[in-house]
């Protein structure tokens, strides 16, 4: 393997350990080349990186290496995250607020049942918008993670309490799909509209 294809290994390599870095030990595993050779290739990449216009640098961490972002960035990356986001919710981050709202307290695995499909990245996306928060445990074996809505979700659309939320047709009227469709249509659009 050349010196490059090495070096785009531990780059790689260095990515997908994240917060626990990387060990010499790994790396000359992985690449097959012995210790002083690795931490050669490590210490390249690290003068490489110092020197050329890049946001990444590696640093020495406890026996290993780590990727991590130059500190000059930091006044960025506060900005970056104080910015409001105005990005829509897919379409199944929609129906997984929905079924939250109107089945509260509910676990992942009774989304997925009424779902159909694994829920949990959206449920991460409403938990992460403060939309959904952890609403107690299960009792039984395992004890699930219920989710129920926030007060964030209420002024979010406006209401002052669940009892504002639009009746559902119950199950036993509503035969065709049309029907969900539009329910979440609906939904999808008032959000978008806030």
């Amino acid at each position: 393997m050349k010196s490059t294809e090495m070096k785009a290994v531990i780059e790689g390599l260095l990515y997908v350990s994240g917060e626990d870095g990387l060990l010499l030990e790994q790396i000359e595993s992985v690449i097959g080349v012995n210790g002083s050779d690795a931490r050669a290739l490590v210490e390249e990449m690290k003068q490489d990186w110092e020197n050329d216009a890049k946001g990444l640098m590696i640093i020495d961490i406890a026996g290993g290496y780590q990727l991590t972002t130059k500190p000059f960035l930091a006044d960025y990356f506060e900005k970056f995250v104080e910015a409001p986001r105005r990005s829509s919710l897919s379409q199944a981050a929609l129906e997984t607020l929905a079924i939250i709202a109107y089945k509260q307290p509910i676990s992942r695995a009774d989304i997925e049942d009424i779902r159909g499909v694994k829920s949990e990245k959206a449920i991460q996306t409403l938990v992460s918008r403060e939309l959904v928060k952890e609403a107690g445990r299960a009792e039984g074996t395992g004890r699930a993670i219920l989710y129920g809505v926030t007060t964030m979700f209420l002024t979010y659309f406006g209401l002052k309490s669940l009892e504002e939320l639009p009746p559902l047709v119950p199950e036993e009227e509503d035969q065709s799909d049309e029907a969900s469709d539009l329910f979440y249509e609906n939904f999808r659009q008032t959000v978008e509209g806030l």
